[in-house]
């Protein structure tokens, strides 16, 4: 990875982005689905960038959705695990 302040200054500002949309209409669960869709959106753009055809993308779409789904479970499952030792839950 390149540098990690970097990596987490642009994440910060996408949770940002994200909080910013929340009001009284729209909920963070709806935001959150946005979030998801554009994420899932912009990554499918970027593994189709990786071939040379459709049909070699379609060959490889299983490798690329598992990629991808690994990641996020275990980014997932760490901020988590983060948020059951460090939510103030009261």
């Amino acid at each position: 990875m390149e540098n990690k302040q970097e990596f987490v200054r642009r994440a910060d500002e996408h949770i940002q982005t994200a909080n910013a949309q929340i009001n009284e209409y729209v909920t963070p669960g709806e935001v959150s689905a946005s979030f998801m869709y554009g994420v899932a959106r912009f990554n499918a753009w970027l593994a189709a960038r990786e071939y040379k055809s459709a049909e070699d993308f379609q060959a490889e779409k299983e490798k690329a959705m598992e990629y991808f789904i690994s990641e996020y479970k275990k980014m997932l499952e760490e901020h988590i695990d983060n948020h059951i030792q460090n939510f103030d839950f009261n």
